[in-house]
């Protein structure tokens, strides 16, 4: 089973996950990048505030949090591909989570 954050990030594919960060999910966006007891912004706003289980289901996805909840070591080529990236994964949770039940 894949480890996906409610932003659509693929925390198994992080260098920080299972050392530094057990991934956004299990510590309920408490990650190691946030100052110590704060919740990610993202993670607040949708699972805490929204209630969804991700971000592919809010009608404002990329919204201004995205925007505004960025790695510092990203070149704005980079952060534009890690939400287009992030975007995709949630589009395919959500054709994955339509065919639940469909299979033969």
């Amino acid at each position: 089973m894949r480890n996906i954050s409610c932003c659509g990030t693929d925390c198994g594919r992080c260098s920080y996950h299972g050392n530094m960060c057990a991934g956004c999910n299990e510590c309920a966006g408490k990650v190691f990048f946030m100052p110590e007891g704060n919740t990610c912004p993202i993670f607040d706003c949708t699972v805490n505030g929204k209630k969804f289980s991700n971000c592919g289901e809010c009608k404002e996805v990329p919204c201004e949090i995205w925007k505004n909840t960025r790695d510092p070591q990203y070149s704005d080529e980079e952060f534009q591909k890690s939400i287009d990236d992030r975007l995709a994964m949630l589009r395919e949770l959500a054709v994955d989570s339509e065919n639940v039940g469909h299979e033969s």
